[in-house]
C-alpha cells in the first residue's frame, strides 16, 4: 500500500468518543467523510433539511404539472420529456430552496428560470440511477398502480412528491443528499456571484467589448465547460439585442499576454492574426465573443490554415497543452484561440524518468503535445479526432454515456450509448461545406515556418515578450479531466451514495493511478467530493502548484515553466524546424479516412535501361542516409525514430517505434547493419547497435507479463520477426551477444498458447518462416509446423491474402516441408482453401503473394505469364515492401534466387524501372500521403533494404519471406531449385 493511502486509510481509525453520539444518529452523519467527523452538521444536510422542511408546510408547494403547463421551475412541460419533469417533480422541495435564494437576492424573471431549468436537470443526472433503482425494486415488489406501464412509472414518482417523502428518501441515501445539497448551493452561490460581477462591470464591458452601445437588458446565461471551484464554469451572456460576451471566473492575465505575443509575432510575419478581446479583473475577466462565421472563397480558407501554422509554432514555442477543438473557433479566415490556460504546462516528472526512448521525448516536447493537431482518441465506439484543427463535426464520439432505456416506464433501466456532440466551431466553412485541414497541408506548414523563422531570428525580442508572463496564473492538468468525469458520472451509482465509505472507495481509486501524482490526491478528492472538476494552478516561474482552495504543494514539477520555453526557445534552428515539419505532415496523415491496402497509382514513362548493382546500393546508401538523419538520441546512446503506423488496419498514429520487425526500429536496424555491411561504413552498424538496445529490457518485461506475451503473439509482426532480426543482425554486427537475445526469444516463443488463426502476420505461420533457419529454433519450428496443420484441416474461414490468410500458411508449410510428405500436403490444401481475389500486385494481399505461396506448395504457375505482366506493368507510386513495388516484384527475385534464368533478366528489367522512378519520383512510401516514414513494412528502411535486394539477392535475404541466411540451419529444402517454364 502507498505511503499516502495509509495516511489517508489512518483518517478512518477514529475514537468513537471523539464523534458525538447525536452525530452518529443523525441521518446525514453516514454522507461524512472520516475526516469530517466530528463538525457541526454540515451546511449541505442544513440546505436538504431546510428544502424539505419548506415543502412539508406548504412553503414551495409541488404542483403536478399537466400537459402544456408550467412546472415547478417554470419550463413548459412540453420542452422536457415527461420522465425528466416527473423526476424533477420528485426533487422539486430543492429547487423551490434555490428559487427562495435567488429572489432573496432580487433575481427573477427569464434568466431565473432558466438556471432553475439547468439545475434541476443537473439533479435529476446525479439521482437518476438510485431513482431507477427504486422504481425496480417497487415494481418488484407490486407497489404500483396503473394500467400501463407509463402510469404505473408517474405512480413511483408521485409517491415521492412532498417533503418528507423526500426527506426520507434522502435519509437512505445520505450521500445522494450531499451531492444534491451542494449542486443546489454552489449553483446558486456561483450565479449570483456572476450576476453581481456584471453589474460591477458593465459600464466598461460595454465600452471595452460592446463597442460603446450598451445592449440591453441579459436574456440567456448559458454555462459550458467543467465546473471548478465550487460549481463555477465559464458561460456565455446573451443580451437583448442579442450580442454576447464571455465571462470566465479565473484570471485573465496570461492571456492578455498571450495576445501580445500574438500581436507581436502577426507584425513579424504580416499575417495579421487576430486577438480576442479580454477585460481584466481580480481573479476573473470577460472575453469578447466570437462567432463561427464561414470564408468568403478559398483564399480566405488558406489564409485561415497559413494563420493556423503561424499560431501552432507559437503554441509549441509556448509549450502549450490541451488546444482541443473546444478552444478554438474558425471566424471566416481567422482562427481564433479563446482559452489559453495551459501555456507554460510543466512537466511533473524529470525527462530522465520518461525511459529511455529520445523519440518518446521528443514526441512528448513536440508540436503534437499542444493538441492543435489531428489527435485521434479510441474507444469502444470507434475512433475521434479532438484536436483543434481537425475535431470531427459533430456526430457521435468513441466513448459511452449513461442513458435510459423505456424512459418513462416502470420498465425504465440504465444502458450505455455512443455519446453525440454539437458541431464543432473550430474548422473554416466555405459555401457550407466544412473544410478537411488535410487538405491545405501546405498552407499550415507555410504559415508554420514563416512563424518559426521570425521567431528565431528575434529570440531576444521574443523572450522579453515570454518574460512578461512569469508571474501569471496557469492552469496545471496532472490528469485529463475526462477521468474525473468519469469517477463524478460513475459515483452516482446507488451502492456509492449510502455511505461515505462507498462513495470514497471509488474516487479513492486515484491513489494507485500514478505514483508520481499521490501529492494531489487529497485535493483532488476533496473536489470530487464537492461535484467540482479538480483544478489545480501553477505559475511558469515556479515549481509549486497550487489547489484550488490556496493551498500550495511546493516544489512538485521537475522544473519551471518558464525555464523549458526558454531552453526551447534558444534551441530553434533549421534540424528542429525540419522534425516539427515532418510531424504536422504526419499528424495530418492521420486523419481519419478509409485506408486502402493496395497501391494502384503507376509511374509509366520510365525508360528501360537497367540499373547496375552499384547504381542500386548508392540510392539505398541515400536511403540509410535520410533514416540516419531522422534518428533521435545522442551517438552512443539509446536511439529511435518516430514513425507512423497502422494500428488496426483502419487508422494510422504518429509513435515512437516500437520493437517490431516490420514497423519497429529491430527492422531499421536490419536494413542499417545490411548497409553497413554491403558498403563498409561502420556508421550504419554502430547505429543499428543502438537502436537495439532496449530488445534485453522488452524480452525481460515480456516474460513477466504472459499476456502482454500473448498479444504480441509470434508472427511476422510479432515476437518471430523479432527473432528473425536478431538473428540476422548478430551476423551483420558480427556480435555473439545477440545470439544470447535469440535464445531468450525462443524461450518466450515456447511459452505462447496456439494462435486462433496461424497466420503469417500474427501467429504461427510468421513463427514458422522465422525460426526454422536459426540453431536451437528447430523443436519451435516443428510445433509450429504441427499447428498450421491442424489449422488447414480445420478449415476455418480467413481473410484473404498472404499476411492474414492461408496463403502465408502455405508459404510456411510449403518451404518446411517437402514433396509427399504431410506439411506439403497440407501446403496444397491451404492453398484451395485461399479466396484472394489478386486485384492488385502487392505482397500482402494481391498476385506476388498468391505466386510466392503457389510456388512454395508446388503447385502450377503459368510463370511465363506472369513474367510478361511483372515486367510490362507500370511501376507503382508506392515502393514499399508491404503493397508496393518492391514486395510485388518479391516472387522475381525469389525465382531469381532458385537460378530461374528468365525471372532473372525481368529482376534486372524491373530494378532499372524501379531505380529510375526513386530517382525521378522519390521513395514513395507505403504510409497515408506518402509521408516518409523509417519502417520496414511501409517505410524508407524497406524501400532501401528492398533496392539492396534487387541488388545483392545472393547474399540479401528476403525480410518478408523471413528467409534464412545461407549457412543456417534451415530445415529440409529452403534453397531447393525451381523448376523452368510452368511448375509441376
Amino acid at each position: 500500500m502507498s505511503a499516502g493511502r495509509a495516511r489517508c486509510d489512518s483518517v478512518r481509525v477514529l475514537d468513537s468518543a471523539a464523534v458525538p453520539t447525536d452525530h452518529q444518529q443523525a441521518w446525514w452523519f453516514a454522507g461524512m467523510r472520516p475526516q469530517e467527523a466530528g463538525r457541526p452538521k454540515p451546511d449541505w444536510a442544513q440546505y436538504v433539511e431546510r428544502s424539505t422542511t419548506l415543502a412539508e408546510v406548504g412553503c414551495g408547494e409541488h404542483v403536478r404539472p399537466q400537459h402544456g403547463e408550467r412546472g415547478a421551475t417554470g419550463r413548459s412541460t412540453g420542452e422536457w420529456g415527461d420522465w425528466q419533469k416527473a423526476l424533477v417533480g420528485c426533487l422539486q422541495p430543492l429547487l423551490a430552496s434555490a428559487r427562495q435564494d435567488l429572489e432573496a437576492a432580487g433575481q427573477t424573471g427569464a434568466v431565473t428560470e432558466q438556471f432553475l431549468d439547468r439545475l434541476g436537470l443537473r439533479l435529476v443526472k446525479a439521482a437518476a440511477r438510485t431513482l431507477v433503482l427504486e422504481l425496480a425494486r417497487a415494481r418488484t415488489r407490486g407497489e404500483l398502480t396503473g394500467e400501463t406501464p407509463a402510469e404505473r412509472f408517474l405512480d413511483f414518482t408521485h409517491r415521492l412528491v412532498g417533503g418528507s417523502e423526500l426527506a426520507d428518501f434522502l435519509a437512505t441515501y445520505p450521500v445522494l443528499a450531499r451531492v444534491l445539497g451542494e449542486a443546489c448551493k454552489q449553483a446558486v452561490e456561483g450565479h449570483l456571484e456572476l450576476l453581481a460581477r456584471l453589474a460591477e462591470d458593465r459600464e466598461h464591458l460595454v465600452a471595452e467589448l460592446l463597442a460603446g452601445a450598451d445592449p440591453g437588458e441579459l436574456t440567456s446565461v448559458e454555462a459550458s465547460g467543467d465546473p471548478h471551484r465550487g460549481g463555477r464554469s465559464t458561460a456565455t451572456l446573451t443580451f437583448a439585442d442579442g450580442r454576447q460576451v464571455v465571462y470566465k471566473p479565473r484570471s485573465l492575465d496570461l492571456h492578455a499576454h498571450f495576445n501580445g505575443l500574438v500581436d507581436w509575432l502577426s507584425d513579424q510575419t504580416g499575417l495579421r492574426l487576430r486577438t480576442i478581446h479580454v477585460l481584466r479583473r481580480p481573479g476573473y475577466g470577460w472575453l469578447e465573443f466570437n462567432p463561427h462565421t464561414p470564408c468568403d472563397d478559398l483564399a480566405g480558407v488558406r489564409r485561415f490554415y497559413q494563420r493556423q501554422g503561424a499560431l501552432l509554432a507559437l503554441l509549441y514555442v509556448l509549450d502549450g497543452t490541451d488546444m482541443h477543438y473546444e478552444n478554438l473557433i474558425a471566424a471566416g479566415d481567422q482562427p481564433v484561440l479563446v482559452d489559453v490556460e495551459t501555456l507554460f504546462h510543466p512537466s511533473l516528472t524529470p525527462p530522465r524518468m520518461l525511459g529511455q526512448d529520445p523519440a518518446r521525448t521528443a514526441l512528448l516536447n513536440s508540436v503534437s503535445r499542444t493538441a492543435l493537431l489531428p489527435l485521434l482518441v479510441s474507444g469502444e465506439h470507434g475512433v475521434a479526432d479532438f484536436s483543434g484543427l481537425g475535431g470531427d463535426a459533430g456526430g457521435t464520439t468513441p466513448h459511452s454515456v449513461v442513458d435510459w432505456a423505456d424512459a418513462g416506464l416502470d420498465s425504465m433501466h440504465l444502458i450505455r450509448r455512443p455519446q453525440t456532440t454539437r458541431g464543432r466551431r473550430n474548422r473554416p466553412l466555405l459555401d457550407g461545406v466544412v473544410m478537411e485541414p488535410r487538405d491545405h497541408e501546405v498552407s499550415l506548414l507555410t504559415g508554420f515556418r514563416a512563424a518559426y523563422e521570425a521567431m528565431a531570428w528575434h529570440r531576444d525580442e521574443l523572450l522579453a515578450l515570454v518574460a512578461r508572463c512569469a508571474k501569471d496564473e496557469i492552469r496545471y492538468v496532472p490528469r485529463p479531466s475526462n477521468i474525473y468525469a468519469t469517477l463524478l458520472d460513475e459515483s452516482t451509482h446507488p451502492d456509492a451514495l449510502r455511505t461515505a465509505d462507498g462513495h470514497s472507495e471509488l474516487l479513492e481509486l486515484l491513489w494507485d493511478a500514478d505514483e508520481n501524482l499521490q501529492p494531489l490526491v487529497p485535493f483532488e478528492l476533496a473536489e470530487l467530493w464537492a461535484g467540482d472538476i479538480p483544478l489545480f494552478t501553477a505559475r511558469p516561474d515556479s515549481r509549486d502548484v497550487w489547489a484550488s482552495d490556496g493551498m500550495r504543494i511546493p516544489n512538485l514539477l521537475a522544473d519551471k515553466g518558464m525555464t523549458a520555453v526558454e531552453a526551447k526557445i534558444a534551441a530553434l534552428s533549421e534540424v528542429d524546424q525540419h522534425r516539427q515539419k515532418w510531424i504536422i505532415s504526419a499528424c495530418l496523415a492521420t486523419r481519419p479516412e478509409p485506408v486502402v491496402h493496395t497501391s494502384t497509382t503507376t509511374r509509366p514513362g520510365l525508360g528501360t535501361a537497367e540499373a547496375d548493382p552499384e547504381r542500386l546500393l548508392a540510392a539505398a546508401t541515400d536511403l540509410a542516409d535520410e533514416v540516419m538523419a531522422q534518428v533521435l538520441g545522442e551517438s552512443g546512446g539509446p536511439a529511435n525514430w518516430l514513425g507512423l503506423e497502422l494500428l488496426d488496419d483502419h487508422h494510422w498514429s504518429v509513435l515512437p517505434m516500437g520493437a517490431g520487425l516490420t514497423n519497429g526500429y529491430t527492422g531499421t536496424a536490419l536494413f542499417l547493419a545490411q548497409i553497413g555491411a554491403l558498403t563498409g561504413a561502420s556508421k550504419y552498424c554502430e547505429l543499428a547497435r543502438d537502436a537495439i538496445r532496449p530488445i534485453p529490457a522488452l524480452l525481460e518485461t515480456l516474460a513477466a507479463n504472459p499476456s502482454a506475451l500473448q498479444v504480441v503473439g509470434p508472427g511476422l509482426h510479432g515476437l518471430g520477426g523479432i527473432t528473425y532480426g536478431l538473428s540476422r543482425l548478430s551476423r551483420l554486427l558480427d556480435d555473439t551477444e545477440l545470439l544470447g537475445w535469440v535464445a531468450e526469444s525462443l524461450e518466450l516463443l515456447e511459452n505462447l498458447a496456439p494462435d486462433e488463426f496461424p497466420s503469417y502476420g500474427e501467429g504461427a505461420a510468421g513463427g514458422l518462416a522465422a525460426v526454422r533457419g536459426i540453431p536451437g529454433g528447430e523443436r519451435l519450428a516443428a510445433r509450429y509446423a504441427d499447428e498450421l496443420v491442424a489449422a488447414v484441416e480445420l478449415g476455418r474461414l480467413a481473410p484473404a491474402g498472404f499476411t492474414r490468410g492461408y496463403q502465408g500458411i502455405a508459404w510456411a508449410l510449403g518451404q518446411y516441408g517437402v514433396p509427399g510428405d504431410r506439411y506439403s500436403a497440407a501446403a496444397r490444401t491451404a492453398i484451395e482453401l485461399d479466396h484472394t481475389a489478386d486485384t492488385d500486385a502487392g505482397w500482402c494481399s494481391g498476385t506476388a503473394g498468391s505466386v510466392l505461396a503457389r510456388l512454395s506448395a508446388r503447385l502450377p504457375v503459368d510463370l511465363a505469364a506472369y513474367q510478361r505482366t511483372a515486367v510490362e506493368r507500370p511501376v507503382l507510386a508506392d515502393l514499399s515492401l508491404c503493397h508496393g513495388e518492391l514486395g510485388a516484384v518479391e516472387p522475381l527475385i525469389w525465382l531469381a534466387d532458385h537460378d530461374h534464368q528468365a525471372a532473372e533478366a525481368a529482376r534486372r528489367r524491373r530494378a532499372g524501372l524501379l531505380l529510375a522512378a526513386v530517382q525521378q519520383y522519390g521513395p514513395h512510401c507505403g504510409t497515408p500521403r506518402s509521408v516518409p516514414s523509417p519502417g520496414l513494412l511501409t517505410g524508407l528502411a524497406g524501400i532501401g533494404y528492398g533496392l539492396l535486394r534487387l541488388a545483392f539477392h545472393r547474399e540479401v535475404p528476403s525480410a518478408l519471406l523471413q528467409q534464412p541466411t545461407a549457412g543456417s540451419s534451415a530445415h529440409h529444402s529452403a534453397d531447393r531449385p525451381v523448376n523452368k517454364g510452368k511448375t509441376p
